[in-house]
């Protein structure tokens, strides 16, 4: 007669190989469940850190920014145009100009993939401005579409 249980097959000399062991469906949908639950949990929290720290990331460059133009002033002794526009930090716009600038044109592009914008004279009198529309790109907002302004 053959004994097929676990301890006849160990008596035989065939111990049983836990490497061959396996988990059951009804653990594995609960392990994907509990990983569901914990993701539906985590992904707001993840996503509104993003936000915030692309918001924050376009506050820095635009700091970053309007010390560029800062010494842009320095050696030229006035501001770039409108019409040149944030171009002047990083092409030669004549004597003086020891640009340049920022390190790289992609430096002039806020965290949302669009060019921040540039006015001079600024708003309320001041001698410029450098401004991004936020995630929204329209004037106003709020949360991640709020604007963002060196002044």
């Amino acid at each position: 007669m053959i004994d097929n249980t676990t301890e006849g097959r160990v008596r035989a000399g065939h111990e049983p190989n836990p490497a061959q062991a396996g988990f059951s469906l009804v653990e594995l949908l609960v392990v994907l469940a509990i990983i569901g639950m914990i993701a539906t949990m985590v992904t707001p929290q993840v996503l509104g850190y993003l936000g915030r720290a692309k918001g924050e990331t376009a506050r820095i460059q635009v700091k970053n920014i309007a010390q560029a133009v800062e010494l842009y002033y320095l050696d030229l002794g006035t501001y770039p145009t409108s019409q040149q526009g944030l171009q002047a930090l990083v092409q030669p716009t004549g004597p003086g100009w020891r640009g340049p600038y920022v390190r790289d044109a992609r430096g002039l592009t806020d965290p949302w993939g669009q060019p921040y914008l540039y006015r001079s004279p600024g708003a309320a009198g001041i001698p410029y401005e450098v401004y991004s529309l936020g995630s929204d790109g329209k004037v106003g907002g709020t949360g991640d579409g709020t604007d963002v302004a060196s002044n």
